[in-house]
């Protein structure tokens, strides 16, 4: 018999991988470098050099069996070992192989942390807005994802709101700092605050509310602004990381969970994650690409164009009388729409070849989100479409 929950999924599609595949079609008609695409959160650096001589050393001189074979369940201790002291030397806290699991990227390292610490029944808490696939991460565990409003003055948390929801039921909270979409990084009196509530309410309610803390954006931060370590403030963090944009490898699914080495079961959660990728076809991510990833734990691709990118639009934006946050880090922007149906501006916006995704799906209408990893060039090009676009379609604005 076919499972109806995976077949309705099928009615209600990604709508930005919708808008990226109307913009591969559009392309096909004009040349896509007249398409001015800004769906996709795909990075459009190229992977650090120094990756790629490391995964070439590698394939010359190590054993194909090493390389190739079935890592250990709990990853290779040696990768593991070099991320714990990554960690320890950049943040301060005293991280060791066994704090670590490597997983297919960010969101085999989500699939695992909520599986950790929410069961059926349980809720999730996140603040809009918030990754759209957060959805599925949780309610198909059986926990219930639940949405704090936003606070569409800056983009931080929305604490009224969030005390509010933090019953005795929510078991876990997922955070995603820098975010996507808004591209805001929480302040440190923000995380401090939200360690603090946690903490008190974890004491209330007599069971500890773990912090799910997402962070494949971690390296994206501009100048000027100050990207505190979530997990040096609350002991009860799981925090899941990608390389996926730190070294533009999105394509090869490699990650992390790192337990916070203050939290009392740290070492307990990650022998389980080893179980839960039992029942979840995990089954470790790829040897070869754990080792290589090590080899270059500290590096980075070239990650300033993003910056260069996002004041070219936020400038714009700002000229034509949007209203905007400044994103400070990421490569997202979340300006509010010219009109209250974002799904209509968005569409109207297509008549220009710009593809902008609306933000219902991010749970905060009337704002519309521009992933602006693609070229300057293209950037600087799609600034005359844009002002077309707002001329033309909202003269009285």
């Amino acid at each position: 018999m076919i499972v109806e929950k995976y077949k309705n999924m099928l009615g209600a599609k990604s709508v930005i991988r919708t808008l990226s595949e109307f913009a591969t079609e559009r392309g096909k008609e004009i040349g896509y470098e007249n398409v001015f695409d800004y769906s996709l959160g795909n990075p459009s650096v190229p992977t650090a050099q120094e990756f790629t001589d490391v995964v070439i050393k590698l394939m010359q001189e190590k054993n194909p069996m090493e390389l190739h074979g079935y890592s250990p369940s709990l990853g290779i201790p040696s990768v593991k070992a070099k991320i714990a002291t990554s960690l320890e030397k950049r943040f301060g806290l005293p991280y060791k192989a066994e704090h670590i699991f490597p997983t297919s990227g960010a969101a085999g390292a989500i699939a695992h942390a909520v599986r950790c610490v929410a069961q059926e029944g349980d809720e999730v808490l996140t603040f809009a807005p918030y990754f759209p696939e957060y959805g599925p991460y949780v309610n198909m565990t059986g926990a219930k994802l639940k949405v704090v409003p936003a606070n569409t003055t800056d983009f931080q948390i929305n604490f009224e709101a969030f005390e509010e929801m933090l019953t005795e039921k929510v078991a876990a909270v997922l955070i995603n700092t820098p975010n996507n979409p808004s591209g805001i990084v929480y302040s440190e009196a923000t995380i401090q605050k939200l360690a603090e509530t946690l903490e008190e309410k974890s004491k209330q309610y007599g069971h500890t509310i773990y912090l799910i803390s997402d962070e494949p954006y971690r390296e994206i931060i501009f100048a000027g602004v100050e990207a505190p370590y979530v997990a040096a403030y609350y002991a009860n963090t799981l925090t899941c990381y990608s390389f996926s944009k730190s070294l533009s490898l999105p394509g090869e699914r490699i990650g992390y969970v790192a337990v916070c080495p203050n939290c009392p079961d740290a070492e307990l959660l990650v022998n389980m994650c080893g179980q839960i990728s039992r029942g979840i076809g995990h089954n470790c991510p790829s040897s070869l690409m754990q080792l290589a990833v090590a080899e270059v734990i500290d590096k980075t691709s070239d990650l300033s164009v993003y910056e260069t990118n996002m004041n070219l639009i936020y400038d714009e934006l700002i000229r034509l009388g949007f209203s905007c946050v400044k994103p400070g880090g990421t490569f997202y922007i979340f300006p509010k729409a010219l009109e209250e149906d974002a799904t209509v501006f968005c569409q109207k916006a297509t008549k220009y070849d710009l593809i902008l995704v609306p933000s219902d799906s991010f749970g905060c209408p009337g704002y519309f989100r521009m992933a602006y990893c693609i070229d300057t060039e293209k950037v600087e090009r799609s600034l005359a479409a844009l002002r077309r676009f707002v001329e033309n379609e909202y003269p009285n604005r």
